[in-house]
Parts: structure tokens; C-alpha cells; sequence
């Protein structure tokens, strides 16, 4: 194969990846194997002067998907900055000039547009030049103000994020395969390309814009360092930066460096960028392919590899998935030492050449500092093997080819084996649910493991099982009373919280928020209880409610919500109420035939709008039952009559609180 035969597969290669790692839920090459491509493309691309049009050396990245945005033109093109990762080139280009040394953020890169103070367009970087009008999304990211004090015109550059912690949770509760993400990257990239209809999911993700660069503003501010504080008064979320020059600059990408190995970094980061403080001479310069030489530089971590010999496969059931990793003999990567790395599913152990324990050498990196990752490996020709055994329940297992993907991955065929509701555990003690802090999914393992856990109700138990737990490893009697006192801290808990952590189906904080907000804590169950949609509350709609209904029409599920409600204390909360409203502030039971409305479900909607409540049962809470039959002898009238709770028919409350 001669150098033209070389750039062009390489660049079908590199090009085939980014479509991947941009665009899909799957990834078929690691960075550290896609960067050492993209240098050996360089080169040759530097020796041969043969260059093509969708060269990666050309190009800001892939093209996105689209939703329902507009391809449009950017008013200033978003021009990718060059890469380095020797310190002593960045030095260079510093000069004598102050710099601002900030994270290079590893999400998606988005333009916002204002216009007398108000969020005019918000559109993706596209190919630098063209990108994607997705203004419809902005309400739903954090960072991003949709009014700011700048009446001018003002242009600003950030990265949408997609925190490490949420994407956890966000994946772990993906059952199939095909429908999982590769890395907050796909994850942020994938919401970012959401149509209308399903807008508010962007919000549920937790998505935030982390402004980078203040493209453009009226006023004449020429400090890099200004223009970011000046974002900061307008209620931005801005990158970290600390200002420096180049005589310090290989001591304060140390001292950064050591922030992402320490593990503070909980937002994806692929490297740090050094951008000059005056942005007058940044704009100088000259263009070489899609870089602006004085825009910026980035700075890429020198990925440090070690050779290893694979110890045997570990295979871990989660969810619904048996997913492989693999321990290997230790060796120090960043400053300390690891001994396992995630394989992902049986084609990555394929394609990496994954064989035999004790007979495959394996190649392993640290990618972006943090986690390990192995990228080559050599079987000698030896192939691994696959259980045929779960190895939590034991039963039998097969092989899954997803539709979309491809990808073989690895399940247990038992619908009840334990382990497919860890990923309910996780959920049940995250921060947005119960907040038990020091229940990890690995303990929430050996507690079931052990039969000390079959349920949600039993974690608060746990202290029944004090000497054994004191004595597994990892534990003591410290670290048991630390968990103990959180686990009692959490019989407290707000009822959005509650019901998020109750794992209902299609149900997170955002429609949890919306129950309370519209029922309040008393009127969410009483309506569980009684079985009516949710429907009418903005923004849950047929199919949530549904999700909803179906949910507590499983009897296992209503024995795990009562056996919960004995052991937790959920706060009471009133639904938000409109003090305008005829019916603001009070309660209201309806039973029997209606007339005027069309059914009692449109009766209660009305009652809502009104700012008032409607409860399934009668009880000294109630202000009135209204019951066409007001001499019926119904239970709830005997009970109206006997609280002394006024019985008036629908004409009533139409001439009372209007239609």
C-alpha cells in the first residue's frame, strides 16, 4: 500500500469513528487509538502534500444528527483549535503574552445568540461553518439564561455536559443494549439532536452549558479573563480558569493535571486550552485548515500505556446484561496502581484480541486520566470463554446481537435473577433518591448476596445484621454506623424524591416534580389509590400516566410501596395552588354521575385550574362532597354528614365557584 492508499484509510477510518463517537450510541475505537491515527495521518499528510476535502485534519468533527433544527450558517465560524501534547510547544505559543489555562471539555459544542437581553438562537458547531438551530432546547439546559442584562448583541461559545454521576444513572436504567451510550459524550451529543416532542427529556439529563469563550459583545471589552467574569454577572455556568504565562504554565497544568487523577473532575475533560488574554491579537493570526493559529491551543495528555498479562475475566451481571472485565497483573498508571479494566461486551473483547487467561498480553491506558481501558491485546491465538451459567443466580445464559449496533453482549435468561434489579438499588439510594450515602452498588451485591436485602424495605433493617456486616471485608464498626445514621437520615424524605426512588417506569424527577407541584403529597396517593389518570397534569400525558397506573396495578409493587410507607416519614407537601382561582385553597370530594362536566375527570381538572384539590375519600381535610344525589346513603355521604362536611350537587358548585 503506497502513502495515497495509506491517508485514504485512514482517513475512511478516522472519519468512520468520529460518525460513531459523535453521532451514535456506540463507539468502535478508544481516543487514545483514534489520536495515534490521527498523528500518523498528519505526518503523512505533511510529507506527501496529498490532503482530502474530508480529511479529519480538515475538519472541526462530524456532522451531527439533526432534530428538528435548521441547518443555518454561523455568524462567526467555530473554528477548531490545534492540539499539542508537549507543554514546550504550548510555551511557544504563549510568548511573553499573558494566557488563561481552562478545561478542554469533553461534550458538545454549542453557539448562543442574544438579542436585547433576550436568547435569540442556540445552535451546535456543526462542521464549523453550518451548524444546527436547536433553539427549542435551550429552557431545558442549565447554564444557559434565556434573558441576561446585556441589551446588546452578544454571541457566546460553551460546551454542553453531560455529568460522569448522571450518565451512570441515566444508562444503568437502559435496559436493551442497542439503547445504551458509549460515554457522556454520545450521551450529550444524542440530546442535543432530541425533536420538539421530547424536549423536556434535555432537562431530565441534567444537561448544562459550560460557556468557554465570549465570542462578541457591543461593549469594547478586550480582557479574555474579563469577558468570562462578564459572562459570570449574567448568570452564565463558565469554565474553570485560572490565569498564567508561559514561565508557570508547566507548573499550573500539573497542579490541573492532578485535579483530574485525584478524581475531582466529575464533567467529562479530554485535555486543557490555553487561550491568550487580549482577544484583539487572539483574532490576528492566520487559518490552517479549520484552526485559527491564535484562537487558542489545546493541550492533549500524553496517554501513558503499560504491557500486562490478563489474570482471568470477571463477569459482573447488572441489569439485564453479564458484562466482562478484566483483571489483569497490577501495573501503576498516573500514579497509581490498576488491576481491572471494563471490556464493554464479547465483540470489543473480539475486536481488542482478547484470548486466554495467562496467554494474552494486554496493552492498557488510563483515557482522559481517569478510567482504565484496554486498548490491544494479543491471545497468541487462544480464545476466552463464555459462562453459560449466570453467575449470580446460575442459570443458564445466551448470546444477545443487538439491531442497531451489532454488538454481542452477553444475558441471563432468568426474569428474576437478583441481579437484574441492582440498577433499581442504585437508583433507590442516589441523591435524587433517598440519599443513603455509603450504599454502593458493590455493597447493595453483598448485602443481597448474603440475603440480608430482597427489597427496598429491608435496607432498613440492616442493623439486624450488625456482626455480620462488621466483619465482611471493607467494613467495620465505623464505617457500619456511618451507613446506619444515613440510612435513618433517609426515613425523612420529600415526596418527589420518594417516588423517583420507587424505579416507576418513564417516571424521574422532572414528572415526580410535576405529580407533587400539580396533588401535593396527599392528592399523589389518593389518586394512585383510586386508580384515575394523571393525564390531565402538564407535561406527564397518557403514556406516563399509564406507566403509572400499570405500575401500582402489580401487586408485588403495591406491597413494596406499603411495606416503604411503614418505614419512612415522606413530607407533606400541598400542590401549588392558583390564589386566583375560584376553588384556591380548597378541598373537594366528587362522587356519582356528573352532568354538566363531561366526566369526572374533566370535573377535576377544572377544580385544579382553579387552584383547588380533589381527593378520592372523604375525611375532616374535605371542604365539600358534591354528589348529584345529595339524600343518597352512600358512604360517603354518611361520612360528609357525620364530619359535618356540606353535601351540594353540581348545579351548587357551578352557581358557587363557576363552569
Amino acid at each position: 500500500m503506497d502513502n495515497k492508499q495509506k491517508i485514504e484509510e485512514l482517513v475512511k477510518k478516522l472519519n468512520r469513528a468520529s460518525q460513531a463517537y459523535y453521532n451514535d450510541r456506540d463507539e468502535i475505537m478508544s481516543n487514545y487509538e483514534w489520536d495515534a491515527m490521527f498523528d500518523q495521518l498528519a505526518e503523512l499528510e505533511k510529507r506527501t502534500g496529498y490532503i482530502l476535502p474530508d480529511s479529519p485534519t480538515q475538519s472541526t468533527g462530524a456532522q451531527e444528527s439533526m432534530g428538528d433544527g435548521n441547518r443555518e450558517a454561523h455568524e462567526y465560524p467555530a473554528l477548531s483549535l490545534a492540539k499539542s501534547k508537549d507543554v514546550s510547544v504550548l510555551e511557544k505559543w504563549a510568548g511573553d503574552r499573558k494566557i488563561w489555562l481552562s478545561w478542554k471539555l469533553d461534550g458538545l459544542t454549542l453557539v448562543a445568540t442574544y438579542d436585547d437581553g433576550r436568547l435569540t438562537k442556540l445552535m451546535t458547531r456543526g462542521n464549523g461553518t453550518i451548524g444546527t438551530n436547536i433553539t427549542y432546547l435551550a429552557p431545558y439546559i442549565k447554564g444557559l439564561p434565556t434573558s441576561i442584562t446585556d441589551n446588546g448583541h452578544l454571541v457566546v461559545r460553551g460546551e454542553a455536559t453531560i455529568s460522569y454521576t448522571d450518565f451512570a444513572l441515566i444508562n444503568d436504567l437502559i435496559e436493551n443494549d442497542d439503547e445504551r451510550y458509549a460515554n457522556p459524550r454520545n450521551l450529550v451529543s444524542g440530546t442535543m439532536a432530541l425533536d420538539k416532542s421530547r424536549a423536556r427529556e434535555v432537562k431530565e439529563r441534567r444537561v448544562t452549558f459550560n460557556a468557554f469563550t465570549l465570542v462578541h459583545c457591543d461593549d469594547t471589552v478586550v480582557s479574555w479573563g474579563k469577558r468570562m467574569d462578564y459572562l459570570d454577572s449574567m448568570g452564565f455556568t463558565t469554565v474553570d480558569r485560572e490565569e498564567t504565562n508561559a514561565n508557570a504554565l508547566n507548573y499550573t497544568i500539573e497542579k490541573w493535571t492532578h485535579r483530574v487523577q485525584s478524581g475531582e473532575m466529575d464533567i467529562p475533560v479530554d485535555g486543557l486550552v490555553i487561550t491568550y488574554d487580549d482577544t484583539e491579537y487572539a483574532k490576528t493570526g492566520s487559518v490552517t485548515g479549520h484552526h485559527a493559529t491564535n484562537a487558542g491551543m489545546a493541550f492533549k495528555w500524553q496517554d501513558t500505556k503499560a504491557e500486562t498479562v490478563l489474570d482471568h475475566i470477571e463477569w459482573s451481571c447488572a441489569a439485564s446484561t453479564i458484562s466482562p472485565v478484566a483483571v489483569f497483573d497490577p501495573v501503576r498508571l498516573e500514579g497509581t496502581e490498576v488491576k481491572r479494566c471494563l471490556l464493554c461486551n464479547i465483540s470489543e473483547m473480539k475486536r481488542l484480541g482478547i484470548g486466554a487467561d495467562r496467554k494474552t498480553n494486554m496493552t492498557v491506558i488510563k483515557a482522559n486520566m481517569i478510567i482504565p481501558k484496554c486498548v490491544a491485546a494479543d491471545g497468541h491465538g487462544t480464545t476466552f470463554e463464555i459462562p453459560n451459567k449466570c453467575p449470580v443466580c446460575g442459570a443458564a445464559t445466551e448470546i444477545h446481537i443487538g439491531s442497531v449496533t451489532g454488538a454481542e453482549t452477553l444475558h441471563c435468561t432468568n426474569p428474576n435473577c437478583t441481579a437484574k434489579h441492582i440498577k433499581k438499588y442504585q437508583r433507590f439510594v442516589s441523591k435524587s433518591g433517598m440519599d443513603i450515602d455509603g450504599l454502593s452498588v458493590e455493597t447493595v451485591v453483598k448485602f443481597i448476596n448474603n440475603g440480608f436485602i430482597t427489597d427496598f424495605a429491608d435496607i432498613y433493617h440492616i442493623a439486624d445484621h450488625r456482626d455480620s456486616i462488621v466483619n465482611m471485608e471493607g467494613f467495620g464498626e465505623k464505617s457500619f454506623s456511618n451507613l446506619l445514621a444515613s440510612v435513618e437520615k433517609s426515613r425523612s424524605v420529600h415526596p418527589v424524591n420518594f417516588i423517583f426512588a420507587l424505579c416507576i417506569p418513564m417516571i424521574g424527577l422532572d414528572a415526580a416534580k410535576r405529580f407533587i407541584g400539580a396533588l401535593g403529597t396527599e392528592g399523589f396517593f389518593d389518586r394512585l389509590q383510586s386508580g384515575e389518570p394523571f393525564d390531565n397534569i402538564d407535561g406527564i400525558g397518557p403514556e406516563r400516566s399509564n406507566s403509572v397506573l400499570q405500575w401500582y396495578s402489580d401487586e408485588k409493587n403495591r406491597q413494596l410501596l406499603n411495606k416503604l410507607l411503614g418505614e419512612v416519614d415522606i413530607e407533606s407537601i400541598e400542590p401549588k395552588t392558583d390564589n386566583s382561582g375560584t376553588c384556591a385553597g380548597i378541598t373537594f370530594v366528587i362522587t356519582g354521575d356528573v352532568h354538566i362536566f363531561k366526566n369526572r375527570n374533566e370535573f377535576k381538572s377544572y377544580v385544579e385550574s382553579q387552584g383547588g384539590k380533589v381527593t378520592g375519600s372523604v375525611s375532616n381535610k374535605t371542604h365539600y362532597l358534591v354528589n348529584n344525589d345529595i339524600e343518597s346513603t352512600s358512604s360517603k355521604n354518611k361520612k360528609a354528614k357525620d364530619l359535618g362536611i356540606p353535601v351540594i350537587t353540581e348545579d351548587t358548585f357551578a352557581e358557587m365557584f363557576g363552569k
